[in-house]
């Protein structure tokens, strides 16, 4: 879904309904200019940047595997709940955004 500015809740712009990604899950959403990949793993919802600090690969393409996603290009894998780069190739981690779940909606917050 993206983002036209018609949902906001105190600087968190609405994405999806709960019920949109199985649990596990995930898919990539479109808030302004971003490009997020957002996880639902067990009852939670998580989000990070959608692009591979070690090449630019888009991280939602690739395997889920409890809190991590795997980069399909290289291997490189990161922790969904705050962006931590956690094996090589990547050495730098991506950055994570604030999730909220309000009467069914999910909601991310996106920093000006």
């Amino acid at each position: 879904m993206k983002d036209d500015g018609s949902d906001c809740l105190d600087g968190f712009v609405a994405v999806c309904r709960v019920g949109d990604i199985a649990d596990p899950g995930k898919r990539v959403v479109e808030v302004g200019d971003n490009i997020i990949a957002l996880f639902h793993v067990g009852g939670q919802f998580f989000a990070i940047d959608d692009i591979c600090t070690h090449d630019g690969g888009p991280l939602a393409d690739g395997q889920l595997v409890g809190f991590q996603i795997i980069c399909p290009r290289h291997g490189a894998r990161f922790d969904i709940r705050d962006g931590r780069a956690l094996t090589m190739p990547a050495t730098r981690g991506v950055r994570s955004y604030e999730v909220k779940v309000v009467k069914g909606q999910v909601w991310i917050r996106v920093p000006e």
